[in-house]
């Protein structure tokens, strides 16, 4: 149960390494240990330039990684984890912990006792929750206040000392690091209740809770009598408790509205203590009826230090929030476009921002264009073969809006212009790309008013949520419909 090393890079794409090493820690007597744990599959920690190379090829962040590569895209190699192997001087490094959050990722690697051939299963590794625990921590640490790089750089100076007394030796023992801070020189004393051993410390300070609600919309639109359209909404609920005590008890509820579509598919963390059958058994496979269980969701849960996703869940809403028409017509070396999109009535028509972007593969540059757009402006990336349809904050009145023209291309170019497998001749896509705040397509909210907290305090509670697009497709609708995968 402790760590080998731990790693903070920071992402900066189109720079030489596109990356840098910005915090790194080793724990020589944890290495100590797994040379002898590991036995004949040992692999030593490499240094930071080789391993940020490798963690950045394998998470597919390098500018130029565009190409299929066996080792590491094939279809045995899918990973439903943040768990990495990573190839290493002619070995590989295993297990290896890492994400990516607001531009920094965050990684480390757990201490395995005992051979790593054959691979023992995750769940039955310690270090790797710990290990998720002490890299959650820091991200919290980091990103709590912090307003500018100059705060960034001071508390990536204090994490040497904050670790020494959080993770000693490599072995975690509180991950709340503001914690470590506001308690440099605080000697602990017994606690009168059990401490649990999946939570290594405690909170101290100012009471709150804070959720997020941010559901994710894909659509597949084709616009053909023989293909129907597909749309799918997938939510997420996080959490960040900052409540004292050793076992601070929280219950939130979710809610819908009277034409609200229910939640169904709902996976809860483990820190949930009990739930209502009705939430479990609430399943997309099944064909909706009126006595789908529409709430109240509640939650009632024991929350870690650091922010958690609470819960996941899918929804059968009635239709997709922008309905989409795309027409593509090849007449000589010119293409002539057609694009209507359209805002359904129930969807709050407030966008942070809505765009269009529509590529052109396989063709050369863009030698000319000829276009008349109803609303919005369109921006033209001639070398990149593409258009970029900037919708704005709101549609019209109307909640329609149109774009049509007629565009050239120049010679093909196979260094510079974009290639793709599939959107060969007629094929071709436009994606919409969107957010919209405080608004929900299920109508899910969580009611401040209805979160119950059992602790010390009046904790402050807030609540948001929001709505994103993501892998929205509209195809041309003159072309053979792509093979899809749900």
């Amino acid at each position: 149960m402790a760590q080998r090393a731990v790693w903070l890079i920071s992402h900066e794409p189109r720079t030489a390494l596109c990356g840098t090493v910005r915090f790194s820690r080793r724990y020589p007597t944890v290495e100590k240990r797994a040379r002898v744990f590991n036995g004949a599959s040992y692999v030593s920690i490499p240094e930071d330039g080789p391993f940020l190379k490798a963690l950045l090829f394998e998470l597919r962040l390098l500018d130029n990684d565009k190409d299929f590569v066996e080792s590491r895209d094939s279809c045995s190699r899918i990973n439903k984890t943040s768990i990495y192997r990573l190839p290493i001087g002619g070995e590989e490094l295993w297990p290896v912990v890492a994400f990516l959050k607001s531009g920094m990722i965050y990684a480390c690697v757990p201490l395995v006792e005992q051979t790593l051939s054959p691979r023992p299963p995750l769940i039955s590794i310690s270090g790797i929750s710990q290990g998720f625990e002490l890299l959650f921590g820091i991200q919290d640490f980091l990103y709590s206040g912090q307003k500018n790089d100059t705060e960034l750089s001071t508390k990536l100076s204090q994490l040497p000392d904050l670790l020494l007394q959080a993770c000693p030796f490599g072995t975690i023992l509180d991950a709340n690091l503001q914690n470590s801070l506001d308690n440099i020189h605080f000697a602990s004393v017994t606690q009168p209740q059990k401490q649990p051993a999946w939570k290594a410390g405690t909170y101290k300070g100012k009471p709150q809770v804070f959720i997020s609600i941010t559901e994710k919309v894909k659509s597949m639109q084709y616009d053909k009598q023989d293909i129907a359209d597909t749309w799918q909404v997938v939510g997420t609920v996080t959490c960040k408790c900052d409540l004292e005590g050793i076992m601070p008890n929280v219950t939130i509820s979710l809610s819908l509205p009277t034409n609200g579509s229910p939640l169904q598919d709902v996976l809860v963390h483990p820190c949930v203590t009990s739930l209502d059958s009705a939430i479990l058994t609430s399943s997309s496979i099944d064909a909706m009826d009126d006595s789908a269980f529409s709430g109240p969701y509640k939650f009632p849960f024991t929350p870690p230090l650091e922010s958690f996703n609470l819960c996941y869940y899918t929804s059968q809403v009635p239709v997709p929030p922008i309905l989409g028409f795309y027409q593509v017509k090849e007449e000589e070396t010119q293409l002539r476009i057609t694009i209507n999109l359209k805002l359904h009535e129930s969807v709050k028509n407030n966008f942070e921002f809505c765009e269009a972007h529509i590529p052109f593969y396989n063709r050369g540059p863009i030698t000319h264009l000829e276009y008349k757009v109803s609303f919005g402006q369109l921006e033209v990336f001639k070398e990149k073969s593409f258009l970029v349809w900037i919708i704005g904050q709101k549609f019209p009145k109307s909640m329609e809006i149109n774009l049509s023209g007629t565009v050239t291309f120049g010679a093909m170019n196979h260094e510079k212009q974009p290639f793709d497998p599939i959107c060969i001749g007629g094929t071709a896509y436009l994606k919409l790309h969107f957010r919209i705040l405080d608004y929900t397509l299920t109508g899910c909210y969580a009611d401040q008013h209805s979160v119950q907290v059992f602790a010390s305090g009046k904790p402050k509670i807030s609540a948001h949520r929001k709505l994103i697009s993501s892998d929205y497709y509209i195809w041309n609708s003159k072309a053979p419909a792509p093979v899809t995968y749900g």
